[in-house]
Order: structure tokens, then C-alpha cells, then sequence
């Protein structure tokens, strides 16, 4: 199994350190070439979106990326990860998304919580959006003080928080399985 991991900015280093972990190959993406290999997956990982869905387009990787997400290529969005899959960039999941939900820097935070098939797990929030409504077909797998944080639907995976900045290998595992 080989997993992309979109490397243009934010936490791609860290999903990747989870990946070796687990014992699972990745690769970064950084152009159209890099994403051109083979990848039974890809990971899109939080960091700015308007800046990540600028150079996607800059890059030609746009297109490319929807389609193989649309054809079923498995995919795991966290935080801005989450946003570019949304209606209004990628639009490949069924979702409506409140960016920086949690406010400025300052009003990130740490918890633990359930997560559906999953158990309880920590979740670290940084600027964090939430998901304000879900389409037929996505199923909600964690809600945090009233706000959904995680939700499925079919290929697609996504997590408000970042499981990638604490120990637990937890999401990532149920990420893998899905493949």
C-alpha cells in the first residue's frame, strides 16, 4: 500500500511520520509529476486552504485530484484538509464547512473524545473548522460540544482536529482499513 500526502503546506510531515509508523509507504505530492505515481490513497492535511487550493490550481493538480477522489480514490482530510473537500472547493463531499470555527490561534484547544468506530481518542483543534451540515450519504462519526468534527462518506474521511500532532495512530489505522 502507498499513500500521497499533499505537501504544500501545513502538517504533511507529521502524516507521514504516522504512516511510517504504521508500516505504510508514502510519498509527498508537491506537482502534477509527483501525483502522476501510483497511490492506493491520498491524505490532504490542514493548513491554509485558500493558499493550498491556490497552488493546486497553479500546479494543475485540481483536476486530477477531484477526478481520482470522485473515481474512489480513498482520501483523508484533516482541518484545512477537511475545507478542500468541501462543496465549495473541491466539491467531492457532501458537506458545509464554518472555517476557523474555533476563532483565532488563541481559541485552539486539546480534548478527548469518541469517534465512531474508533473509541476515544485525543483530538487537538488549531483554528479548527467544523462542519455545519451534511448531505445524504455522510455519515457523522464524532461530535464535540454541539459540532460535528469527523464524518465519512464513502472513500472520504475527514477530522476537524489533527490526529496527526498526538501519539495515537488510531484515525490513521481507520483511515488505512478504509483502503
Amino acid at each position: 500500500m502507498v499513500i500521497a500526502v499533499l505537501a504544500l503546506q501545513g502538517a504533511f510531515a507529521e502524516h507521514q511520520q504516522m504512516l511510517q509508523h504504521l508500516g505504510v509507504e508514502s510519498f509527498l505530492v508537491r506537482n502534477l509529476e509527483d501525483w502522476e505515481r501510483h497511490k492506493d490513497g491520498l491524505i490532504i492535511p490542514g493548513g491554509e486552504s485558500t493558499a493550498m487550493m491556490r497552488i493546486i490550481k497553479d500546479e494543475n493538480l485540481f483536476d486530477p485530484i477531484r477526478e481520482a477522489i470522485i473515481n474512489g480514490l480513498p482520501v483523508f482530510g484533516t482541518c484545512a484538509g477537511l475545507i478542500m473537500l468541501d462543496k465549495e472547493h473541491l466539491n467531492t463531499m457532501d458537506i458545509t464547512v464554518k472555517r476557523n470555527a474555533y476563532g483565532r490561534q488563541l481559541g485552539s484547544f486539546y480534548t478527548e473524545d469518541e469517534m465512531k468506530g474508533i473509541g476515544k481518542i485525543p483530538m487537538t483543534f488549531i483554528r479548527a473548522p467544523y462542519i455545519e451540515g451534511v448531505g445524504d450519504g455522510v455519515e457523522v462519526l464524532s461530535v464535540v460540544d454541539g459540532h460535528i468534527v469527523a464524518a465519512k462518506q464513502g472513500k472520504q474521511l475527514v477530522t476537524s482536529f489533527h490526529p496527526e500532532l498526538n501519539d495515537s495512530l488510531k484515525v490513521h489505522e481507520h483511515f488505512i482499513k478504509m483502503i
